[in-house]
């Protein structure tokens, strides 16, 4: 999980601080220094990990901060507004053209994550209602152009290429022509990876750029290559002067530093990261939620709006109802399952929770398996039985269990921690409170 290395000691850090009645100047420049030992673990630029420690030491012991009556928290509270103010202060969203189409121009290294990332922008904005227009501007690299067909047609885009020919500019020229021919309003390049240092490859884009004129050039850059990434955008910057940049990968990279750099060296705003596989995980950057994300206080608004995306409302309503009456069955519970799963993955999800960081989630052994386990388990009982697993007999568990490649004891186990969950919600909702220690089926 993004930054989990950094979250796990800067929490350790923090955890110093509140145990801590009253601060010294000693204090707050000892927890800086682990701090600033965090960072540079976590592949921050060196540079701006000094700048940064200095800046919270100063206003830590330059104030009234050690005279307050909570000074720990006050602490924390500056180091939250510095990452802030170090990843961007506000979210910087895509620019359109006053007149369509708006062409965006994608950019980076080869293997960064351009294609991937041309397709998931593109079905975005055609949620957000444009019409978008992928382009095969790749001509060098082997199946580039099949690749992004394929992302095309799994996204219902469509994917505009120039058979035979092998000037990217020249495929860019028609895509423009094609577009205004057929009303599509945002074009999207997907041009070839290149190397900073070639220079013919660079004059290529810069040609574009003066021909094609694009609104915005985005700078793919992979979050795995750690401070490679930041060298990566800065030559990028000073060569084409790029108006926005997509971290991609960020979700497999466990230190985060090129997500902390890029933009304090750049000057460039973040406004996209890749935090997994599906369109919806390629996120809007938000610098604030990003901060509480890396100090461990959860992303509440980001927890929110996935969900809104994935769960139906009328659904979630009957759901609700149900709940309070204690009339749930299997059925209900399998389809909150598969919304859950649309979701993106349970560490992720948990991870937005407040309070999450100070628990180490590899201890609380969350596993993605088991809700594959369970829903096949569910899907192998007829409809009448999830309804009412009360005529579960044994020749039927033995049925259920063979067919989801299960054992009856699992079946067992599933059953009993369903009507622990019942019976918890109901404590909950109604008079009273549920009872404690009650996991749900994916943690153990």
């Amino acid at each position: 999980m993004a930054f989990e290395s950094l979250t796990d000691k800067l929490q350790n850090v923090f955890k110093k601080l509140r145990g801590k009645g009253r601060l010294t100047e000693k204090d707050v420049r000892e927890a800086m220094r682990e701090v600033r030992l965090a960072l540079l673990e976590a592949d921050v630029n060196f540079k701006i990990v000094k700048d940064f420690c200095n800046t919270v030491v100063e206003k830590a012991v330059g104030g009234s901060v050690l005279e307050g009556l909570n000074p720990g928290q006050q602490v924390i509270k500056i180091v939250n507004d510095e990452l802030v103010n170090l990843l961007g202060s506000t979210q910087s969203k895509l620019t359109f053209a006053s007149k369509p189409p708006t062409i965006y121009m994608m950019a980076g290294l080869n293997g960064a994550g351009k294609t991937t990332a041309t397709g998931k922008l593109g079905a975005q904005l055609r949620k957000q209602g444009h019409r978008p227009l992928l382009v095969a501007c790749d001509v060098y690299r082997p199946a580039a152009i099949k690749q992004l067909q394929v992302l095309g047609g799994g996204y219902n885009l469509p994917v505009y290429s120039l058979e035979g020919s092998k000037s990217p500019l020249e495929i860019a020229k028609a895509s423009l022509k094609h577009a205004k021919d057929e009303s599509y309003d945002v074009i999207i390049l997907d041009t070839a990876g290149r190397f900073h240092v070639n220079e013919e490859l660079m004059n290529e884009l810069k040609e574009m750029k003066a021909e094609i004129r694009p609104q915005e050039i985005l700078l793919v850059v992979d979050a795995m290559t750690g401070q490679d990434a930041v060298t990566v955008a800065e030559a990028f910057n000073a060569a084409l002067g790029v108006d926005g940049i997509i971290i991609s990968k960020l979700d497999s990279d466990t230190r985060g530093g090129a997500a902390l750099s890029v933009r304090a060296v750049t000057g460039k705003p973040v406004k996209y990261v890749g935090m997994g596989e599906k369109i919806e995980d390629l996120e809007p950057f938000y610098p604030d939620r990003m901060a509480q994300r890396i100090l461990g206080m959860g992303d509440v608004m980001s927890l929110i709006e996935k969900a809104q995306q994935a769960f139906d409302e009328k659904e979630a309503a009957e759901l609700e109802k149900k709940m309070r009456t204690n009339e749930m069955n299997l059925e209900d519970f399998l389809g909150q399952l598969k919304q859950i799963k649309k979701m993106g993955p349970l560490k992720n999800i948990l991870g937005m929770l407040p309070g999450m960081g100070q628990m180490k989630l590899d201890d609380a052994e969350v596993d993605e398996g088991a809700l594959r386990h369970i829903e096949a388990l569910i899907c192998s009982m007829t409809p009448q039985e999830r309804r009412n697993p009360n005529i579960l007999s044994a020749s039927r568990k033995r049925r259920i269990a063979a067919g989801s490649g299960s054992t009856v004891p699992e079946l067992n186990r599933l059953l009993k921690q369903f009507e622990d969950m019942k019976r918890m919600v109901k404590g909950m909702m109604g008079p009273g409170k549920g009872k404690k220690g009650m996991g749900l089926p994916f943690m153990r």
